[in-house]
């Protein structure tokens, strides 16, 4: 039996061989002056950023409910996992579809998504943060309180918070810096 990347399987070899979509520089610049803002505006705490929050708070509620159905810890930790797992999904299409465009706002969404969730995270012993839930419930709780709690590490929530917040900040400015790497690699292939 031939290794998975000898192209045996035809799909990964063919998928190895397709070529990335080419970026223009009228793609680019926009994105790239975009993922700029983006991160100045997370460091000022503009409003930008916390729309998109917003938007994937809503994800975060649906993960719970979803997730319900497995147990108490399955639907705690169900709310993060959907948050996260939606944009690197969404990624991972891209990157089988190889539109770098699409791949670099994808997976800059996905790290930046670590920072409200670092930010939850680093709430788990005070529970100072205004708490969303959907639906009607006799007891709500925290995620993270529950879930550090769980595993024994409560007191680490401030330290957790602060390595997934690292690389929250890693991710989007290493996707940044990918995506215009790919972009004037395309651009000086086309001069």
């Amino acid at each position: 039996m031939r290794p998975l990347d000898s192209g045996s399987d035809g799909v990964a070899h063919t998928l190895r061989e397709r070529d990335w979509a080419r970026i223009s520089p009228l793609l680019l610049i926009p994105l790239i002056l975009f993922f700029g803002l983006y991160l100045y505006d997370l460091g000022q705490a503009v409003e930008m950023p916390h729309l998109v929050d917003n938007v994937f708070m809503q994800i975060h509620g649906a993960g719970h409910a979803l997730f319900r159905v497995f147990g108490l810890t399955a639907a705690v930790a169900g709310g993060t996992f959907l948050q996260l797992f939606v944009p690197f999904t969404l990624g991972y299409y891209f990157i089988w579809r190889r539109k770098p465009q699409g791949v670099a706002l994808c997976m800059f969404f996905f790290f930046e998504q670590f920072l409200p969730v670092a930010r939850y995270m680093a709430d788990a012993q005070a529970q100072q943060l205004p708490w969303i839930s959907i639906g009607r419930y006799d007891s709500v709780i925290h995620d993270w309180n529950y879930l550090f709690t769980k595993l024994g590490i409560l007191s680490y929530d401030a330290v957790i918070a602060d390595v997934v917040r690292l690389i929250g900040y890693l991710g989007m400015i290493g996707v940044t810096f990918w995506f215009l790497w790919r972009g004037v690699n395309d651009i000086a292939d086309d001069g």
